[in-house]
């Protein structure tokens, strides 16, 4: 997190982080702790002009356990849970009814939220922001493995997870020779079945990576790839944004307007040879990777600017406080 700028932080939630980040012990003591630290918001809550809600993770418990208090908002990252457990979809949408407005990072997330019946008015898109702060980092060194490959590399970074199309891109990593495919982060899958489908060129790192890493992960690679089957919006697709790093994406969610900027291009989802003809082809063609670069570094300067959605977050927080202040 980037440090504090013209505010305070004062961190009530999950306080208590035993085991490594991503570990079954760390989420269960945020499980354990998630009840209480609800409550005791409650307190502060009262005392705020504005209460915003970034993350509600346990839908069936929070629907209850929301602070009585106006304005009331809540930003879906996920309008649905992409995998959801019982009574989560319920929940969620029980949730948007429960406060004043819901702030979406994209016009295909608002439409979404609308087919669910959430009213127009309560319905904001702010932009998520471009992840420029982890830009100030120093490079961890990588892996060895991957620091002896000079040639073009192509990175999916993230939580292995099933919807995030992995299957779909070893199938379109077939016959691309010359780069390699760096696989990297933590699996939240049957990671054997994974690499049972990888053809040749492909590396994969699974394991937590720190921030630093990270930083070194996305200078070193030519091109990013989010080949999702399903999503709104997606952090990794920010940090690239961030670290001016061409992108290849599905055409879910927001992803294709961030593809609008020149950032990007979108294929669709679930189509390998698709996949498979972008990726070739954005290798093959550095000078278009030096364009989608230049527009990525654009795009977080402005659009995905920091300063820009806190502009637009204020003003959303001013409108509801004068619609809660009249008669």
């Amino acid at each position: 997190m980037p440090a504090a700028d013209g505010y305070a932080v004062d961190e009530r939630f999950y306080r208590w982080a035993p085991g490594a980040p991503g570990s079954r012990t760390r989420f269960a003591a945020k499980l354990a702790q998630h009840v209480p630290d609800m409550l005791r918001y409650r307190g502060p809550a009262r005392r705020a002009d504005v209460v915003h809600f970034q993350w509600l993770t346990v839908q069936p418990l929070d629907v209850h356990l929301l602070p009585a208090v106006h304005p009331l908002v809540l930003t879906a990252h996920d309008v649905l849970p992409r995998e959801p457990r019982p009574g989560q979809l319920a929940a969620q949408r029980r949730l948007y009814d429960r406060v004043d407005a819901v702030v979406v990072h994209s016009h295909t997330g608002a439409e979404r939220l609308r087919a669910l019946g959430v009213p127009d008015e309560r319905v904001h898109v702010i932009p998520h922001g471009a992840f420029t702060h982890l830009t100030a980092l120093p490079s961890a060194p990588l892996p060895a493995p991957l620091a002896a490959f000079e040639g073009p590399v192509v990175l999916f970074f993230g939580l292995l997870r099933p919807f995030k199309g992995l299957d779909v891109l070893l199938e379109a990593w077939r016959g691309i020779a010359g780069a390699e495919l760096w696989i990297v982060g933590m699996p939240r899958m049957d990671l054997e079945a994974v690499r049972a489908l990888a053809p040749a060129g492909v590396r994969f790192v699974p394991r937590f990576v720190t921030d630093e890493e990270l930083a070194a992960l996305f200078r070193r690679a030519d091109v990013a790839v989010v080949p999702y089957r399903q999503a709104d919006q997606s952090g990794v697709l920010f940090t690239a944004l961030a670290f001016a790093t061409p992108l290849v994406a599905s055409d879910v969610g927001g992803f294709g307007e961030v593809a609008v900027t020149g950032a990007a291009e979108v294929v669709a989802p679930g189509d390998a040879v698709a996949l498979h003809d972008a990726l070739a082809g954005l290798l093959a063609d550095p000078e278009r990777r030096d364009r989608m670069a230049a527009a990525a570094r654009a795009a977080a300067e402005t659009t995905y600017a920091w300063d820009a959605i806190a502009k637009r977050t204020l003003a959303l927080y001013e409108d509801l406080l004068r619609h809660n202040a009249a008669p």
